[in-house]
């Protein structure tokens, strides 16, 4: 390779330094501390959407240009805005004990906007007056896009978070087996003035916000309905050093008394609804575990994302000094700190209190707030009524994060560069009788790398200062570090170990998830006069030992056998993991009881095959959830399920759910099952790698084709399943059944075109036949562009950090039909729920359907789940109101619902499991065999219609004659769904 030719395959990224990152050195957000040993700024910048610098580079830019805090404030009323998006969704009026404030009322993303008239030219922190409105049901915090001007000061300004405010319904209930009920939040969020905060968490005080001399016009975009008093321009606030603080309480009174114990499942508020209740058993934890849940603790794993805070209230007997404790349990990550902003009536009351540590430790642990000496924090305390709350921060680590990232983005263009060179792709390996000369053929990258090694040996030390100890990330970072210096003692052999950088990628990916989660349970809290000791807070060790003891006795009380059915309750079984098994019976205790009075046991179902054995053996549940659609019409044709169109008020809930979602779930003029979650076809694609290549989304099947040449020129491909093919049918206009169901409607010419567009795909442009993991190689960057479902989507939001920003969705490729407009019909799959025919409580099977379909329910059950597991546990729910109030990113969210509109499965008939086998085998007859595409399909559609008369037969619809005895009825969907427009932006 000459040269030239050379040079212009590395201009993508080797020579990108011209782009370099904008950030500086890494600069700790609570201390301002930079890491000057190393030169951040040398890493290689791939392709950015995100083009606004960070928070901290923006203020350490106005700062090194002498901008200095605002001396006075600046007040704009809110009732007042001198533009808006939608005039009907806002007017001015009277909300919750204040006049003339806005009531922004909005149901889909709009704006406001304020002029405000600065006289001095400095630093701003911007509060808001507000209160949410209750009425649209939302839980989540008030999200809003802020500009100054029309442009973006940061790039936090994209998200900024305001929180409502949740207690816990006391008093806590318990079920007839004893166990306690987790219990409901209730929104008692009020009027608040707050600051403009990073949704992220990634800083400890307020952001700060640039404004000159003159008249600005300040805008806010969301979708959250909510109340304006008023925004202000406050200048920020210095918080003093402990030093500081103590050097003025010297006259304050030692004291002495009573130490105030503080249960901390009995806290006052909470900001967020996945904070919850947790059962401990520990001997020490009280209350006591003596065999039934008892929910003594909070936190945990469900107080461990940004900005979480917990709030506990409590009275003084008189004013001194005081010492602060906690029972803390941090266990979730090993040798990992956990970092908590401490407040005391709404204000952090000097430095150390911006992010202090709960270090990791196995067990329950007593902690005294204390500087490094192990000397205690002495707050002063006024006698009367306090509130301390601790929220989750991101501060200590958020700037090695950033810096992650970036080394990151690093990896990746130099993971680019040699398979560029090598031309290393998915099938293809590289070629090791080639001898390379690093300096000729990869001029820069030696350098590249070891600078690489060194920010990994950089971030290692500062995470280790951070943590205080050494952890699993740091050991990682210091591992890869010597995996790159001994690639760098044989240059030579660098481009074989391609893999290797890669592998390296994918391994901190994981590191910036693991970074972010700040895990802490609490038990007790401790407000310690100045002269006493703090309590024991620690099981002595025959407490452990008899704790041990009765915790073994009570192991044995098992309440969740298949074997014996409760007459008195509701039984549900459910076919999911545990995980989703016990949050179904928490809500149900916390709702569903609650309000109608029908007690209800849930229980796994381990496999489906269990259903028909116990219906031979007489012990068969009410309801099952989590069954795969195709189950409902197999048990319905033998008469075990009921009907579900015969409740009176079954046409109030078909509407909730898409036309195409209910075809494989009726059977001769019958409903027998409900939609519970339903996956999605998309097109997942890598924005930066279309981005360097200059390739746009494809609308369309001929779109796709005319992006192939590129790709595999590129070493790349574009991927499909192999097995999915609805899409390529429905698309065409085809059905896949007659009316009557005795035949296949896979014999029309518009059938055979759609299957030889399915087949030309592999035949004809190169498409892979068989890929072990679109996930990895969609990582990897060797299939930058694809069709997948669900499952794909959580894969890389849980488990590809890496990647953030460098994906997206859209909709599928459609096929153009004569009028100009694109049809997308497709599939996906769902789950479904059904009631049996010999249920005796059928009337509270149905009651409870509709309950747990409800979009109040689903969204609290997905929010929950997401809470407690993460985001690998994103409820996909076929409710499209509760979609849209879950944690889905809002673009994303949209592509979804608009692809939703078109979706469309095979309806269920006697026989019909023969079409996708058929099918399938058509396509490896003409793929795999080459044989001609007409007669493969031809063959398929014989064996088809063979065996849907074969069924027809044994079902009585048509006679050993052939003589059709009554129709079977299939519903047609040949429209898109209109009642998802309303929730489509």
């Amino acid at each position: 390779m000459n040269n030239k030719r050379k040079w212009l395959w590395l201009g993508g990224s080797l020579l990108m330094t011209a782009l370099l990152l904008s950030s500086g050195a890494a600069v700790n957000t609570v201390s301002g501390e930079k890491a000057e040993a190393v030169n951040y700024e040398g890493l290689i910048a791939t392709f950015n959407y995100e083009t606004d610098p960070y928070f901290s580079e923006a203020l350490a830019n106005w700062q090194a240009q002498g901008i200095q805090n605002a001396t006075n404030s600046v007040l704009v009323e809110g009732a007042g805005p001198s533009l808006v998006s939608d005039a009907a969704a806002i007017k001015a009026g009277e909300y919750e004990g204040k006049s003339n404030v806005l009531l922004w009322n909005t149901t889909n993303t709009g704006w406001v906007e304020y002029r405000v008239d600065v006289a001095e030219s400095a630093l701003y922190e911007i509060h808001v007056s507000y209160n949410p409105l209750k009425d649209g049901g939302r839980k989540g915090p008030i999200q809003w896009e802020v500009t100054v001007d029309g442009a973006k000061p940061f790039r936090e300004a994209s998200s900024i978070s305001l929180y409502r405010t949740w207690e816990d319904v006391r008093p806590i209930l318990k079920n007839s087996d004893g166990d306690e009920i987790r219990p409901r939040s209730m929104d008692v969020s009020g009027w608040s003035k707050k600051p403009f905060i990073d949704s992220g968490g990634a800083y400890a005080q307020p952001l700060q916000w640039h404004f000159t001399e003159g008249v600005h016009t300040i805008r806010l975009q969301g979708f959250d309905p909510v109340a304006i008093e008023q925004l202000e321009l406050v200048p920020s606030k210095p918080i003093p050093s402990y030093e500081e603080v103590a050097s003025e309480q010297g006259d304050v009174p030692s004291i002495t008394g009573e130490v105030l114990t503080l249960q901390a499942e009995d806290f006052a508020y909470k900001n967020d609804t996945a904070i919850k209740l947790f059962s401990d058993k520990n001997s020490r934890t009280l209350p006591r575990y003596e065999g039934r849940i008892i929910y003594n603790t909070v936190g945990g794993l469900r107080w461990l994302e940004q900005n979480q805070e917990i709030t506990w209230s409590f009275t003084v007997p008189e004013t001194g000094l005081y010492k602060i404790g906690f029972r803390t349990l941090q266990n979730t990550i090993a040798q990992k700190t956990s970092y908590r902003t401490v407040r005391i009536d709404g204000e952090v009351p000097f430095k150390e209190f911006l992010a202090y540590g709960f270090p990791y430790s196995t067990g329950w642990n007593g902690t005294v707030l204390q500087d490094g000496s192990k000397k205690p924090y002495l707050l002063k305390l006024e006698k009367g009524e306090h509130m301390l709350s601790l929220a989750v921060t991101q501060s200590q680590v958020k700037s090695i994060v950033v810096d992650v990232e970036k080394l990151i983005a690093h990896l990746d263009a130099i993971d680019w560069d040699l398979r560029t060179i090598t031309g290393a792709s998915t099938k293809k390996a590289i070629d090791r009788n080639r001898t390379w000369n690093m300096d000729q053929d990869f001029p820069g990258l030696t350098g590249q790398m070891a600078l690489a090694a060194d920010v990994m040996e950089d971030l290692s030390k500062r995470l280790v200062k951070a943590n205080g100890n050494k952890d699993s990330i740091s050991q990682g970072l210091d591992t890869s570090a010597k995996d790159i210096r001994s690639l760098l003692r044989k240059p030579e052999e660098i481009p074989y170990q391609v893999e290797e950088i890669s592998s390296m990628r994918e391994k901190f990916g994981t590191f910036i998830d693991t970074l972010l989660k700040q895990s802490l349970q609490l038990d007790e809290l401790y407000i310690i006069p100045e002269m006493e000791d703090a309590p024991k807070m620690e099981a002595s060790f025959f407490n452990r030992v008899w704790g041990g003891a009765q915790n073994f006795i009570y192991s044995f009380d098992a309440r969740d056998s298949l074997k014996e059915m409760d007459d008195t309750k509701l039984n549900v079984w459910v076919q999911r993991g545990r995980d989703y098994v016990d949050q179904l019976q928490q809500i149900a205790d916390e709702s569903f009881t609650p309000e109608t009075g029908i007690e209800v046991k849930v229980n796994l179902l381990p496999n489906p095959e269990l259903l028909l054995m116990s219906n031979a053996a007489g012990v068969q549940p009410d309801i099952a959830l989590g069954l795969t659609q195709d189950l409902p019409v197999d048990y319905a044709i033998r008469g075990t399920l009921q009907d579900l169109s015969e409740f009176p008020d079954f046409e109030q809930l078909y509407p909730q759910f898409s036309p195409g979602s209910w075809l494989p779930l009726h059977y001769d003029g019958g409903y027998y099952g409900v939609p519970e979650t339903q996956s999605f076809q998309v097109l997942y694609y890598r924005k930066d790698i279309l981005q360097r290549l200059g390739l746009d989304i494809p609308q369309t099947w001929d779109d796709v084709y005319d992006l192939l040449p590129t790709l595999q020129q590129n070493f790349m491909n574009f991927y499909v399943n192999p097995k999915e093919f609805t899409h390529f049918f429905y698309q065409n206009g085809v059905e896949f059944y007659e009316p009557g169901g005795v035949k296949s409607g896979l014999d029309r010419p518009e059938a055979y075109r759609a299957f030889k567009q399915w087949t030309d795909l592999f035949n004809t442009y190169a498409v892979e036949k068989e890929v072990p993991s679109f996930y990895q190689h969609f990582r990897t960057g060797t299939m930058p562009i694809g069709i997948s479902d669900y499952n794909m989507y959580v894969q890389l939001s849980a488990a590809a950090p890496e990647l953030n920003s460098r994906w997206g969705i859209a909709l599928i490729p459609g096929t153009e039909q004569a009028d100009g407009t694109i049809s997308r019909w497709a599939g996906g799959g769902q789950r479904t729920g059904v009631i049996f025919n010999q249920s005796k409580k059928k009337e509270e099977a149905w009651q409870f359907l509709k309950w747990w379909l409800s979009a109040e329910v689903q969204e609290q059950y997905g929010s929950d789940l997401e809470a407690v597991n993460g985001v690998a546990f994103r409820w996909n729910t076929a409710n499209v109101e509760a979609f849209t109030n879950l944690p889905w990113k809002k673009e994303d969210a949209n592509v979804i619902l608009n692809q939703w509109k078109w979706y469309k499965d095979i309806p269920n008939v006697p026989g019909g499991y023969f079409l996708e086998r058929e099918t399938n085998n058509a396509w490896i007859r003409s793929v795999v065999r080459t044989d001609n595409y007409m007669s493969s399909l031809e063959q398929a559609v014989r064996d088809i219609n063979r065996e849907l008369l074969r069924k027809q037969q044994e079902f009585g619809f048509i006679d050993e004659q052939g003589r059709q005895l009554k129709a079977l009825d299939i519903p047609v969907v040949d429209q898109p769904w209109e009642g998802i427009d309303r929730y489509v932006e």
